[in-house]
């Protein structure tokens, strides 16, 4: 226990504190803008960032994976912010803490191993084009140094770790903002700045208990919120956690991180902020900037606060352009290009689900819809696969007033049509032998269709006989067909 706490805080502390540099100042404007999109003062999303990003380095189950208000929690808050008002949003944002406490104690994160390698991928697609398309603003009518300098903070981002040598010593986002911000400022350049996002807060945050009357009808107002902001939260989380996984190649607790995300939220809620989760982009600069433990999320926390209270003067002065160049590298690193290169050697259902998945969270920006439409769509594909290995077949001739069918396969809801269709329950024969020895029956509907088959024979003065019923398979059909 002690190691791998030593391991997870201290194993890396160089390279968690430049990362957690880096993130820190990515996060500043995307608080800010969540909080735009979410109806409510900047100072509520940075605040948010802080509480989160802190309280989850100590008790998430994934290090280095960097949590904070999103832009996907945000725009499930519009109603409720534009209607109640930002009290209720924090009513919402501590039952949506309680809620994905109780999801890690009844151990909800198991259900992750039900998301398919091609929802994921889709997930991970739809995010990166997402991260794309939330840049174009930054990029649109404007004036020809905010091309030059987004252009020149990708060359640094992606020229400078060539360098032999100095490349290693600096996370490349990290020198890219502080090079762009000097020549911008060194220059007197007008461009869009952090400063014209929104108003940073001059102050540390304190306790606020929300101020909304504690009964059933404030429950039944921020529930349905409360309830969307958890499972959207706790899926992006788990997800996020499952891509740095197989970035830093290790293994994450998903029921400690669904405990340690709604303690983040209590926080964030305790202290003026909204309801946040694990962000897949901020996630990706700081592995990519070397963040590999613990250490690295509390410093983006911490430093986030540090700066935008006390150094306000000087982050109000970096360039977009440079904050808009991390995140097209976030985009193009986080994107499966791989997905797309190899669609000509991958199955049709596989890529459908791809697609559809990224094509419901980009049509939507809703993460839960997107993922639960790929969900839906590979559990489909899956059964009607399964499915068409059914295989039932008879001997080729009669022994005498008898004949014996074989059945071979998964019997459930998909394959009974199948099943029923390959018994001839019209000719005329004294007994049937159904051999169950390599089928398994998986649910009532197959118990059913069994009894169905059953039925047809012995109104025809059929006798039925089944033998190599698995025991499985025999406590299913006593259950529910006890007839056989």
């Amino acid at each position: 226990m002690r190691e791998r706490i030593r391991q997870e805080w201290f194993g890396n502390v160089r390279g968690d504190l430049l990362s957690g540099t880096v993130v820190a100042l990515a996060l500043i404007p995307e608080a800010i803008a969540f909080s735009i999109i979410a109806g409510v003062d900047p100072k509520v999303g940075l605040y948010a960032s802080f509480c989160i990003a802190v309280i989850i380095a100590f008790t998430g189950g994934r290090p280095a994976m960097i949590s904070a208000a999103t832009g996907a929690m945000a725009l499930l808050m519009v109603t409720l912010v534009r209607e109640h008002g930002l009290q209720y949003l924090m009513a919402a944002t501590l039952l949506t803490g309680l809620l994905q406490i109780l999801a890690g104690y009844l151990r909800l994160g198991a259900l992750m191993r039900f998301v398919s390698r091609s929802v994921v991928t889709g997930f991970v697609n739809a995010l990166a084009i997402l991260i794309f398309m939330a840049q174009l603003p930054e990029l649109t009518n404007v004036s020809w140094q905010v091309y030059a300098m987004t252009a020149a903070g990708l060359g640094i981002i992606y020229l400078f770790p060539r360098l032999p040598r100095i490349g290693s010593l600096l996370p490349s986002p990290l020198l890219c903002i502080v090079l762009l911000t000097a020549v911008s400022v060194g220059l007197g350049l007008e461009v869009r700045t952090v400063g014209d996002m929104g108003a940073l807060p001059d102050t540390l945050p304190v306790f606020m208990w929300p101020e909304v009357p504690l009964n059933l009808e404030t429950l039944a107002i921020i529930f349905p919120y409360s309830a969307a902001l958890a499972v959207v939260g706790l899926l992006e989380s788990l997800m996020t956690a499952a891509i740095v996984d197989e970035m830093t190649g290790t293994r994450s607790d998903r029921h400690r991180e669904c405990k340690g995300q709604g303690l983040a939220n209590i926080a964030a809620g305790l202290m003026g902020g909204m309801a946040g989760c694990a962000m897949i982009g901020q996630s990706v600069i700081n592995v990519k900037s070397g963040g590999r433990g613990r250490l690295s999320t509390l410093v983006a926390g911490a430093l986030l606060i540090v700066m935008v209270v006390f150094l306000d003067e000087w982050i109000r002065q970096i360039p977009m352009a440079a904050l808009v160049a991390v995140m097209i590298m976030v985009s193009i690193g986080t994107f499966s290009w791989g997905s797309v290169l190899r669609m000509h050697k991958i199955p049709l259902a596989t890529n459908l689900v791809m697609l559809s998945t990224v094509a419901v969270v980009v049509v939507t920006h809703n993460l839960a819809l997107g993922v639960l439409t790929g969900v839906l769509l590979a559990c489909l594909f899956f059964a009607h696969k399964v499915a068409r290995t059914l295989l039932v077949h008879s001997d080729s001739e009669r022994h005498g007033a008898t004949r014996t069918y074989r059945v071979h396969g998964q019997v459930f809801f998909a394959s009974t049509e199948q099943f029923c269709a390959g018994f001839d329950t019209g000719e005329s024969l004294e007994r049937v032998v159904i051999d169950l020895s390599d089928a398994h029956f998986w649910d009532l509907s197959s118990a059913e269709a069994l009894s169905t088959v059953r039925r047809r024979f012995e109104a025809a003065g059929t006798e039925v006989q089944l033998t190599g019923v698995s025991d499985a398979s025999a406590a299913l059909l006593g259950r529910f067909a006890p007839a056989t």
